[in-house]
């Protein structure tokens, strides 16, 4: 009998860990693909495809989305290591340096109707990293949430969502210039490119402020309400 009451006990056990780790997975997941955006990659992948082929445009997904993989495990790992004691400098600057690179962006998507325009000395390998992998893929959002995810709900769990999310985010960077064909024939492209750059513009904003706030709070400047 009592050996049969520790195998309950124990399938019990393993199907509540289970269930707690899928919790966790999911609730990770949900967040980290809110944060990463993968819709606004249908309308940065159509803003290049007049400049760039189709092979260098499915470079430039899975070049990004191998780059951005990379630096999310790399900070998931030793964020605050690199932070505090390597380079000496804190989140909040951190958000405003990339709030700023994705204001510039959604400028440039609200007055010329592309996120991003290729100069004549921009590499595909350059915009690859910057600005697609860092910070429109792994922006300040997810890098903060990737660092203090594992606290939460574990490493392994942590790895598990970046590298789904990451893989719902290519898939779509790969099928955008299909959607995007679709919403040129309805005419909605060339609205929906500046209502994004609009957003991605105010994104940046608010990260700038929130960096600010975090400066204030963190040296004292401004009372944290209880």
């Amino acid at each position: 009998m009592v050996p049969k009451f520790n195998n309950f006990a124990a399938m019990i056990f393993s199907d509540t860990i289970f269930t707690f780790k899928a919790a966790y997975f999911i609730s990770s997941f949900i967040t980290l693909l809110a944060l990463i955006n993968p819709i606004q990659k249908i309308f940065l992948i159509n803003s290049l495809q007049n400049q760039l082929n189709d092979s260098e445009l499915k470079y430039i997904s899975i070049k990004s989305t191998i780059t951005a993989f990379i630096i999310l495990v790399f900070f998931l790992f030793l964020g605050n290591l690199i932070f505090t004691y390597v380079f000496r400098i804190e989140l909040y600057s951190f958000r405003v340096t990339c709030g700023m690179v994705l204001v510039y962006s959604g400028w440039m998507a609200l007055h010329q109707g592309v996120l991003i325009n290729l100069g004549k000395d921009v590499s595909i390998r350059d915009i690859s990293s910057v600005p697609i992998a860092i910070p429109m893929i792994a922006g300040p959002g997810t890098i903060t949430a990737t660092v203090t995810f594992p606290a939460q709900y574990g490493s392994l769990v942590t790895v598990s969502a970046v590298f789904a999310a990451l893989a719902v985010n290519l898939l779509i960077m790969l099928f955008a210039k299909n959607i995007g064909k679709v919403l040129i024939k309805l005419n909605l492209m060339s609205a929906l490119v500046r209502i994004i750059g609009l957003i991605i513009a105010t994104i940046g904003i608010q990260m700038i402020f929130d960096g600010g706030v975090e400066f204030l709070k963190i040296h004292g400047l401004i009372k944290i309400p209880l």
